[in-house]
């Protein structure tokens, strides 16, 4: 199972500003000395000891998550903004790839965005499967696409395209198992589950932990219990989670206890604040891995960040 990340953003697209740019190179100057410069060999070691934050991005486009199973069709979760570069690296490395799989969680606007721009619904060759437990996925996803919004329908498009209703627990994708469960978020919001073999991974985006979320139900044990990694909304410090109590969102604090909770081995914290910038995200990073520290005794997980590009083999 391979996944990659293409958007991890939550609200809103936050594109990396020319100030943030900037700023990036003049801290980078400042650390650089003569010695950096000699050889091609020295700088890129000097590159390579560069903070994540200076050398990289977290990453601006909302959310949506690649999860491959096999070569000629696709899993996808959201169609935030990085549902269109997702795309775009799909047409340009995986032509032969027919089908799209794509699982919302819900439909507020920073996990649909994309939705417009997903080339692959003009493409007769393809096929686009949406799946939802909300019985009325197609009327609301023909409303958010109709005019004035957007001056292409749904019934303009050259695409196959169907739309599940999931009913139950659990569907099979050819050798994978997908399932869900519903979280705490205004208007709702389901988690996913994908399962391969003897691996996991859990997609919980807009999600606001509450105590029922830590009790050991028999349903919370199936879903969560010894996951190999999960995607988990960690918007907030701790202090704003409680000034933003029932916004929809945790904190990075939450979402450390919940993966020690239920024995996940890699949390990778999602959703990210749009008013954060990289500096700030990697503050982040360094708290939450200190913050698992405290909890000697207990499974270990390990922390990092969601980023745009990363890519997972389980």
């Amino acid at each position: 199972m391979i996944i990659k990340m293409w958007g991890v953003r939550g609200s809103s697209p936050t594109p990396l500003t020319s100030d943030a740019v900037r700023n990036k190179i003049a801290a980078v100057i400042q650390r650089v000395k003569p010695a950096d410069l000699v050889s091609q060999e020295s700088r890129e070691l000097f590159l390579s000891h560069l903070p994540e934050y200076l050398f990289g991005t977290t990453g601006g486009n909302t959310a949506c998550i690649e999860a491959r199973l096999r070569e000629d069709e696709v899993i996808v979760f959201d169609c935030g903004t990085g549902l269109r570069e997702m795309e775009r690296s799909i047409r340009k490395h995986h032509e032969h790839l027919k089908r799209y799989h794509i699982f919302l969680s819900h439909f507020h606007y920073d996990h649909l965005l994309g939705l417009p721009y997903f080339a692959a619904m003009y493409d007769p060759s393809k096929e686009i499967h949406f799946y939802s437990p909300y019985p009325k996925m197609k009327e609301i996803l023909n409303t958010f696409m109709k005019k004035p919004y957007h001056p292409v329908g749904f019934d303009s498009f050259n695409a196959k395209i169907e739309f599940h209703v999931l009913k139950g627990r659990e569907i099979f994708l050819g050798d994978g198992k997908i399932s869900w469960i519903k979280r705490s978020h205004p208007n709702g919001s389901f988690a996913y589950k994908i399962c391969q073999g003897d691996h996991s991974l859990i997609y919980s985006t807009d999600t606001e932990l509450k105590q029922k979320d830590f009790n050991r139900t028999e349903r919370n044990l199936e879903f969560f219990q010894d996951a190999d990694a999960i995607i988990l909304d960690a918007q907030y410090t701790l202090g704003e989670a409680f000034e933003k109590y029932d916004w929809g969102h945790s904190s990075y604090s939450m979402a450390v206890d919940f993966a020690i909770e239920f024995g996940i081995k890699d949390l990778y914290m999602f959703h990210h604040e749009p008013l954060y910038d990289d500096k700030k995200m990697s503050s982040i990073q360094r708290s939450a891995r200190w913050y698992t520290q405290r909890s000697k005794g207990l499974p270990e997980v390990n922390v990092s960040l969601a980023r745009e590009g990363l890519e997972l083999k389980l």
